[in-house]
C-alpha cells in the first residue's frame, strides 16, 4: 500500500508523541504504515507512507536518487546569484550539497492559508522558488536557502519522484498505486 498525505504545518512525522503534539495519527487512519522519508514539523506538503519496506527503501535511499521538489517562500527578493549557487551546490556544515534544480516561482494560487501565518514584515519582501533535490539531509532546504542569504519562511514539498501533491488539502490522504 502507498499513501500520499498532505502533511500540515506543525505535525510531527511520527505516529506517537509523549508530549501530546500533533502527529501523523491525527490524519492517517490506515494501520501498519510508516513514513517513507520525513518532513520536519515546520514543513508542509507531500509525505508518502507505506507498509512495504522495500518500497520505502527505494523511495528514501539516496542511491535511488528520487527527485524531491519543493516550493519555498524565502525572505527577500531572490536574485540570480543565489539561484546559481543553489544550482551548483552550496557548502553546508556537513559538506557540499549536490547541484539542485532551482528557479523563480510565482506564489501558488492554490495555496492554503497556514496556521499560524508566515511572519509578515512590511519593509522586507518575500519571494518564491522551486527547488528540486536528489538527496535528503536534515533540514537541507532551509540550510541551503540560508547559506545563500535567503532564509526560508515557508516550505512545501509538492513532488517525490512520480508522485505529486495534486490538489490534496492539508491533512487529506490518497491511496496511490505503487
Amino acid at each position: 500500500m502507498l499513501i500520499a498525505l498532505n502533511k500540515p504545518y506543525g505535525v510531527l512525522c511520527q505516529f506517537t508523541d509523549a508530549a501530546g503534539r500533533r502527529t501523523l495519527a491525527d490524519h492517517v487512519r490506515q494501520k501498519d504504515v510508516y513514513a517513507a522519508g520525513r518532513l520536519d514539523q515546520d514543513s508542509e506538503g507531500l509525505l508518502l507512507l507505506t507498509d512495504d519496506g522495500r518500497l520505502a527503501h527505494r523511495l528514501t535511499d539516496p542511491r535511488h536518487k528520487q527527485a524531491k521538489t519543493y516550493l519555498v517562500q524565502v525572505e527577500g527578493e531572490l536574485d540570480d546569484t543565489a539561484l546559481l549557487a543553489l544550482r551548483c551546490g552550496v557548502r553546508l556544515s556537513d559538506g557540499p550539497t549536490l547541484p539542485a534544480a532551482a528557479g523563480h516561482a510565482a506564489a501558488p494560487d492554490w495555496l492554503w492559508p497556514r496556521d499560524p501565518p508566515v511572519r509578515f514584515r512590511r519593509h522586507i519582501p518575500t519571494s518564491w522558488l522551486s527547488l528540486t533535490l536528489h538527496e535528503g539531509r536534515n533540514r537541507q532546504v532551509r540550510r541551503m536557502t540560508a547559506a545563500v542569504g535567503f532564509p526560508t519562511l515557508r516550505l512545501i514539498r509538492v513532488r517525490i519522484g512520480e508522485h505529486a501533491l495534486d490538489g490534496l488539502a492539508p491533512g487529506q490522504t490518497r491511496i496511490l498505486l505503487p
